[in-house]
């Protein structure tokens, strides 16, 4: 039996760090791979052939020899995902939906796909699996029984592309024993954490060790969920680096509650936890107690995120706005919170309801629920809450307000000082060798810190610890990720900002450069300027290699010195055309999340795009 797993590619956001490892990051491509799918193919019968594929590092397959074909994804990536499904499932594949939001809103894939398993997977996927081969395969499978974690096998690590992600990811438990009202974790996964055996994780770090992995994401939710045995893990984790003289650098999901357990503290640094994600929220104890988040409750923040500094260990954290006892005043003082704390990965969300969770039932109660409002993406100027004590238009532009104050050279620079003054031995020290160390400082120099001018070199000087080399990783790696963040925020919070006759002129540069084969019925070109410049190039006849030079030198042009889209159509392609094609597509590269390409049903197989790059449009039925 021939399987086929894909990760769909994920919309950029904060999260996808586009910016840096588009720019400065050698190699990688994303920042970690799919771990549930790596766990899918461990569950399959021995005697399946499996592959995976993640859009996000590699090109989808258009024509696969697989039998059977399963999706996954996030709410974020339920756009595409429910592409693919069509798709695949429009060319006669059997096609299976599966993951995180096929777990919490199964009814929405109703004939989307021929079966959705919902749930974790440990049981119910090799009882699909069983039921598929003797043809008697379900339209749904819900894992309602508590799943033991001693039942989950080593992924399968070597389906993946493990060099081209930041850190290798693992998991150790599921399940938190709060009670946050906005979190669908415990609605997925319940109140009780439950814990793989070390013997599992010492398995798993073995698969991860042979294959030279160094960096490594514990994705639990909770890692302390289930303290003793959270700390029993710390304890073999630091034997584990002892025995094996390796030198894993890891990094999780954890609550506040971490820097208040001395024990705890040491155990992470005894481990090597480089760095934890905390759900901070906010600093409000009147809105923590209104969303349940009781265990952040009680204490000085500010003091806890410097003594987990004080161990080494580097602190991301996330925030929401939108509670019910907020108000705009409420931006600053999450501004001022933010810049005193030195959180460089400061992921600030307005507050979203999710389908299933005590939130998203109580305001639909209350009737503030916004219709038809996207509800999985909180890094975006917009929510599908009705905030209580604020207008909504004027929330959103506070909150386009926040990121433009926390995202400038003087702020960036402000954060790194406020951090290093407590962490001042960081476990970070970059993870990379000294080649590629050197290349990596050279491109954030050269395309970092160089270009923002005066501002941006004083800004980082007064932020180099000269005294304290040791730090230097840090302060770089914090410096890539403010200008990365601050790219994001101005390509989508703001505006375009289109030079009306400039972009004119380039469009009538690249009309003229393609004239005489739009003339000839060869190529066409339709143009619309409202809101912003958006191109769309046909070809569908006989091309030779002076077209797709000159396209590519106007086209180039276009998308370097304004924001407009492009839109490729490739209706026909006939021999050296491809390699044409190809050299075209290369000069455009760097542009791909701005080119959408849609290819005819009858070149497909003569065309490679690199969906992991363009936007490769993917009709649901032949011709």
């Amino acid at each position: 039996m021939r399987l086929l797993l894909v990760n769909p590619k994920f919309p950029e956001s904060f999260w996808t760090y586009k910016w840096a490892i588009d720019e400065i990051l050698v190699r990688t491509r994303t920042t970690n791979p799919p771990l549930g799918l790596a766990t899918l193919a461990a569950l399959c019968p021995p005697d399946w052939d499996v592959t995976i594929v993640d859009e996000n590092v590699e090109p989808l397959p258009l024509a696969p020899e697989a039998d059977l074909i399963g999706i996954c994804g996030m709410g974020v990536q339920f756009p595409r995902q429910t592409e693919l499904l069509h798709y695949y499932r429009a060319r006669g594949h059997y096609v299976v939906a599966g993951g995180s939001y096929a777990s919490l809103c199964p009814e929405k894939y109703d004939g989307l796909a021929d079966t959705v398993v919902a749930g974790e997977s440990e049981y119910a996927w090799p009882r699909f699996c069983r039921d598929f081969v003797a043809g008697e395969a379900q339209a749904r499978y819900q894992e309602t029984d508590t799943v033991g974690l001693a039942d989950s096998p080593t992924p399968r690590f070597d389906l993946l592309k493990l060099d081209l992600y930041s850190a290798a990811s693992i998991q150790f438990s599921r399940g938190c024993p709060f009670r946050c009202e906005f979190c669908d974790i415990i609605v997925m996964f319940g109140r009780r954490p439950r814990v793989k055996t070390l013997e599992q994780i010492g398995r798993e770090l073995d698969a991860l060790r042979a294959q030279g992995m160094r960096r490594v994401f514990f994705v639990d939710d909770n890692l302390i969920g289930n303290r003793p045995q959270a700390k029993a893990l710390l304890a073999f984790l630091a034997d584990y680096q002892a025995r094996h003289r390796y030198r894993f650098s890891f990094g999780t999901e954890a609550s506040l509650n971490l820097a208040r357990d001395a024990e705890l503290l040491r155990l992470f640094q005894a481990a090597n936890f480089a760095w934890v994600f905390i759900g901070i929220e906010t600093t409000d104890e009147a809105s923590l107690k209104e969303t349940k988040k009781t265990q952040n409750v009680g204490g000085d923040m500010l003091a806890d995120v410097r003594r987990i500094y004080a161990h080494g260990i580097d602190v991301l954290a996330g925030f929401i706005i939108g509670f019910d006892n907020d108000t705009l005043a409420t931006f600053e003082h999450q501004r001022a919170f933010v810049q005193a704390s030195g959180i460089q990965a400061a992921m600030i969300g307005l507050l979203h309801a999710l389908p299933r969770t005590p939130l998203y039932e109580r305001l639909q109660r209350e009737g503030r629920l916004r219709e038809h409002v996207d509800h999985y993406n909180n890094t975006r100027p917009g929510t599908n809450v009705v905030p209580k004590r604020m207008d909504y238009d004027e929330m959103v532009e506070r909150y386009q307000w926040l990121y433009r104050e926390l995202l400038t050279d003087h702020a960036i620079g402000e954060r790194i000082r406020n951090k290093m003054r407590y962490l001042r031995a960081p476990i970070y020290t970059g993870g990379f060798d000294g080649r590629d160390s050197l290349r990596i400082v050279w491109r954030f120099l050269r395309k970092g810190i160089l270009p923002g001018g005066p501002t941006r070199w004083i800004a980082f000087l007064r932020s180099l610890p000269l005294l304290h080399p040791n730090q230097i990783p840090m302060v770089i790696a914090d410096w890539v990720m403010g200008l990365s963040m601050a790219d994001f925020a101005r390509r989508r919070f703001e505006a375009p900002v289109v030079d009306a006759s400039s972009a004119a002129r380039r469009i009538d540069s690249v009309r003229a450069a393609i004239a005489r084969y739009v003339e000839a019925g060869k190529a066409g070109l339709q143009i619309t300027t409202d809101p912003i410049p958006s191109l769309s190039l046909s070809m569908h006849g006989l091309l030779d290699r002076r077209f797709f030079t000159r396209a590519a030198r106007q086209l180039e042009r276009l998308l370097r010195h304004t924001p407009s889209t492009l839109t490729l159509r490739i209706e026909a392609l006939r021999g050296a055309e491809r390699q044409h094609l190809e050299r075209l597509l290369r000069r455009l590269r760097r542009y791909g999340d701005r080119i959408s390409i849609v290819v005819d049903e009858r070149v497909r197989h003569a065309v490679a795009i690199d969906s992991s790059v363009f936007h490769l449009v993917l009709t649901a039925r032949p011709g």
